[in-house]
């Protein structure tokens, strides 16, 4: 009989982020996945705001920009708590 070791816990705000019905599937793929994930997901990150540009015209560049700035200070605060 040999001893296996347990798996260290996961973090709070990722088991929560893992529940999300959607995104917590792709963030599970990004983390987990394969090591050319993280490149698709910016690729396509990028693709859809230009999509939003060229859809929605200003607005659709500003708005996200808008929620980036949110989610940034959000992750400096995080950062910060330690």
């Amino acid at each position: 009989m040999t001893i296996t070791p347990e798996a260290p816990p996961a973090h709070f705000t990722r088991k929560i982020t893992y529940r999300i019905p959607l995104i917590g599937r792709m963030i599970r793929e990004i983390v987990d996945g394969d090591e050319d994930t993280p490149f698709y997901a910016i690729a396509m990150v990028v693709s859809l705001w230009a999509s939003a540009f060229l859809i929605f015209g200003y607005p659709g560049l500003i708005i996200p920009a808008l929620i980036l700035v949110a989610v940034m200070f959000l992750t400096l605060i995080r950062i910060s708590m330690g």
